[in-house]
This record gives C-alpha cells, sequence and structure tokens, in this order.
C-alpha cells in the first residue's frame, strides 16, 4: 500500500503563472493529467492559492503509458514541472 509519504515531491516549478507557485509549488499535491502530462492543478495568476509551508507531492497521475505510473500512483523518486506562461507540464513524463 502506498502511503503519503512515499509519494514523489515536486522538486521544482517553472510555471511562473501559477497561483501555487511562490519560490516553489505551494499545492499540497498536484495531479498530472492524461491531456499532454499537464500539471492539472495549475492555477492561473489573480489567485494566490496553497498552503505557506509545503512539500508537495504528486497525488494522482493520468498518463497511464508513463514508466512512473503504476495505477494512477507516481513511482517516480521526484517529479520537476516547467511551464512559463500557460500551463505547466511534468518533465519527468516518460513513455512506457
Amino acid at each position: 500500500m502506498t502511503m503519503l509519504a512515499d509519494l514523489p515531491t515536486v522538486s521544482g516549478c517553472t510555471a511562473t503563472d501559477c497561483g501555487y507557485n511562490h519560490d516553489g509549488c505551494h499545492a499540497g499535491a498536484i495531479t498530472i493529467s492524461s491531456n499532454g502530462a499537464d500539471c492539472a492543478t495549475f492555477l492561473p495568476l489573480g489567485i494566490d492559492g496553497g498552503l505557506p509551508k509545503v512539500v508537495t507531492a504528486v497525488g494522482a497521475c493520468q498518463r497511464t503509458e508513463c514508466v512512473f505510473n503504476s495505477a494512477a500512483v507516481c513511482t517516480a523518486a521526484s517529479v520537476r514541472i516547467e511551464g512559463g506562461h500557460g500551463p505547466a507540464h511534468c518533465q519527468t513524463f516518460q513513455a512506457a
């Protein structure tokens, strides 16, 4: 059984347009969508989201064809989220 402490952390995020990114991701957990490995938790600027102090984990992964996906759970040691203006993407994604 996977425990919350076992989930991979978000080691970096460069999505400057995301309301959860304040010198790092402050969402409690993120979801990687099946749509191009986008970060489905991405929150456009204008809304200040997240927790003041948090180590963000990958709560769910919908990319079933990723080598790190096991029953919708990410098994990577950590993930990197990248993006500038617009949606952010999981750069750790690797096709199976």
